[in-house]
């Protein structure tokens, strides 16, 4: 976690945020949509990343944060934007005007991503 976030230029606390609220450091989850691993990729997120094991920690976390990373640049560094992109998917929150999609889920997930943030941040 620490040489992605170092790699990616993101705050380690972020994606410690990520894993806790996707997968809690399980690497065998798996979601009903399809979602895998730590970050919980999709199989086009994670072949759109370079992920060729999903289950891999170091492979799914560097595709994560790649990803991750991708989606602050896409959204002007608005981390709230980011991860409901990085929830509902990036065109949702292009279809929602560059705004958190009014989805229950997606914004239930941002508001729990930015408390393990919180969280983490007073960790280190």
């Amino acid at each position: 976690i620490l040489e992605a976030a170092r790699h990616y230029n993101l705050p380690a606390s972020l994606l410690h945020a990520v894993i806790s609220t996707e997968s809690a450091y399980n690497t065998h989850a798996v979601s009903s949509a399809g979602a895998r691993g730590l970050m919980q990729l999709m199989p086009a997120t994670a072949r759109r990343f370079g992920v060729r094991d999903v289950h891999n920690p170091e492979q799914n976390i560097y595709g994560g944060s790649k990803y991750l990373k991708l989606l602050l640049g896409m959204f002007d560094n608005n981390m709230e934007l980011a991860l409901a992109a990085y929830n509902a998917g990036e065109g949702a929150v292009i279809r929602y005007g560059r705004r958190i999609p009014p989805y229950q889920e997606t914004r239930q997930y941002v508001s729990r991503v930015k408390a393990y943030y919180q969280h983490f941040q007073t960790q280190s």
